[in-house]
């Protein structure tokens, strides 16, 4: 495990100021930002990232090849999987100890003890890193949801983003498709370029609708532009681009969907000059850990027999299970056994379906660490209810030793949360 730091201790702090963890509202935020000067208004131009699935995954893209073509390139994700720094890239570098430490201790004094969630108070430490580091652009992941979310204090983005939108996080975001697309379309800005990945035809009407109330520019997938599979790579056509191009580094055909997201963003970027020749070589160099990430060494790879393989990927909702089946389709040379932990706010059955046919065994394990965790006994009957042989673990390591007492080769892939994603990492080296 990696050994606690300062930073640390301040985090744990700024997790008390709040009764809950996801309190969705922007006075809190518009508040201490403008104790703080109010930053968020003193970025380089901004690109803004919401969706269901794959907004991390298109943020690494874009940054990739902006970052190839010379570009320095301010990134805010969240989810971290090892450690918080990793939520925060200035000008290209994850920010380091020492300025992140100090940033939370501005950002804790500002706040003079208000009520503020975790997220809005490291949100706005963001800010101020950005507004106080030069670079050209800034790529920003929303939290949850959009319209109420701490990132959408950003009123003049130069790009706006949805990826595709799907059931997840319910209890904040709305029972349906719609609903939730409602949320997700709450970023969209008047006369901003609005770049939509492939949609429901639900969450399509509701973004549209918004679109056209409010004049934002549509470039919708499968309209203004497309990304295709084409021979061993991918075609891109968009309004000003025509594209022959790699595939992503990142594993599966959903990662053909983010990358032309990513694309798209980057054509309605005029000002900034990607050559091709950038956006091929960033789409072969994507840093996004923990998304169909083979892991190479380290000690649970070393408890696999030869010939065995060890997977990880922070999935953890149905339409992330579904992107995972359609790789597991092709790996039909041996079989594959998951070791799952997820959240209890997500539904087991409805993420174990689309992998139940390329799925030879389960193992479910209670998620370590974790304030919510669904129990390892309740996910595996909820496998067992698909038909899949499956049995809890007390952890990984006893998930692992079951599965590798079967025949083998087969692979093995770690799965159903990014916090146990995380927790794979860090103590996995």
């Amino acid at each position: 495990m990696t050994a606690p730091m300062a930073s640390d201790r301040v985090l744990a702090r700024l997790t008390q100021l709040h009764p809950k963890r996801i309190d969705l509202s922007l006075g809190r935020i518009e508040r201490l930002l403008a104790a703080l000067g109010n930053p968020h208004e003193r970025l380089p131009p901004a690109v803004h990232v919401a969706g269901t699935k794959g907004k991390g995954s298109t943020v690494a893209t874009m940054r990739a090849c902006l970052e190839v073509a010379g570009y320095r390139v301010h990134a805010y994700t969240s989810p971290h999987l090892v450690r918080f720094h990793e939520r925060i890239r200035l000008a290209g570098e994850l920010i380091d100890e020492e300025a992140l430490l100090a940033l939370l201790e501005e950002c804790e004094r500002a706040n003079r003890g208000e009520p503020i969630t975790f997220f809005e108070i490291t949100t706005a430490a963001a800010f101020l890193a950005f507004a106080r580091t030069p670079a050209d652009i800034a790529l920003l992941e929303v939290g949850m949801g959009g319209r109420l979310d701490t990132t959408n204090v950003i009123r003049h983005p130069a790009v706006t983003a949805i990826t595709p939108v799907s059931l997840d996080h319910q209890a904040f975001l709305g029972d349906t498709i719609a609903a939730i697309a409602g949320e997700k379309a709450g970023i969209l800005k008047p006369g901003v370029p609005a770049v939509i990945g492939p949609q429901p035809q639900e969450a399509e009407t509701v973004i549209e609708a918004r679109a056209a109330a409010i004049a934002a520019p549509l470039y919708r997938s499968g309209m203004e532009w497309q990304c295709t599979a084409a021979n061993v790579g991918m075609r891109y056509e968009g309004p000003r681009w025509r594209l022959d191009l790699p595939l992503p580094s990142l594993l599966g055909p959903h990662q053909i969907v983010n990358a032309g997201v990513a694309i798209a963003c980057l054509e309605q970027l005029p000002e900034f000059a990607v050559p091709p020749s950038a956006i091929a070589q960033g789409l072969r160099h994507i840093d996004w850990p923990a998304r169909l990430q083979r892991l190479q060494r380290g000690p649970l790879v070393e408890m696999l027999p030869a010939g065995w393989e060890l997977w990880l990927d922070g999935a953890h909702n149905a339409l992330a299970a579904e992107a995972i089946a359609a790789v597991a389709s092709e790996w039909r040379d041996r079989p594959l056994d998951l070791i799952v932990g997820m959240l209890n706010t997500k539904d087991a059955s409805g993420f174990f379906a689309p992998l139940a046919p390329y799925t030879r065994s389960v193992r479910a394990l209670t998620i370590p660490g974790e304030e919510n965790p669904h129990p390892g006994a309740q996910l595996a009957a909820a496998a067992r209810g698909l038909g899949l042989e499956a049995q809890e673990a007390a952890s990984v390591e006893a998930g692992m030793r079951d599965i590798i007492a079967r025949p083998g080769p087969a692979r093995v892939l770690i799965c159903g949360s990014l916090h146990l994603a995380g927790v794979v990492l860090a103590e996995n080296g």
